[in-house]
């Protein structure tokens, strides 16, 4: 599990991409030391445009909807920063504490900081039987 310190440096990097849309070859290297294999899976992902930001109207909470790689192309929702409905996210996340996030994760967050989500809205009750079926 990454340290505190690790956390703060990603989340001072992700502000910093996120106030300007773009993103350094710096900022890349250091969140590949911090995220390893899963950025550069992340950004293969967000380059495919495969992250939708779901909004809900008129609250505006949002769920994000990642595309997998796999030939089979599932689609995952997640919360950037809290959860994912991949496999990989309660095998390498919650049960062995080897990861921070995964892919999924990654790339909303990446996309979301670039400003690059595929943008959907739908009504808040929409929503809330996306977020029940979770």
């Amino acid at each position: 599990m990454m340290s505190s310190a690790s956390t703060l440096v990603a989340e001072t990097i992700w502000s910093n991409i996120e106030s300007v849309h773009s993103v350094t070859d710096d900022q890349l290297a250091m969140l590949h030391f911090l995220f390893g294999k899963n950025l550069e899976r992340a950004t293969r992902i967000v380059d495919q445009m495969a992250v939708r930001r779901i909004s809900g109207q008129p609250s505006g909470r949002t769920i994000f909807q990642v595309m997998g790689e796999s030939r089979r192309k599932e689609e995952y929702f997640c919360f950037p920063e809290h959860y994912c409905a991949c496999y990989s996210f309660f095998y390498d996340i919650v049960n062995r504490g080897e990861q921070l996030c995964c892919k999924h994760q990654l790339a909303a967050r990446l996309a979301a900081s670039l400003g690059t989500c595929v943008e959907v809205q739908v009504s808040d009750e929409e929503l809330a039987v996306l977020l029940a079926q979770l």
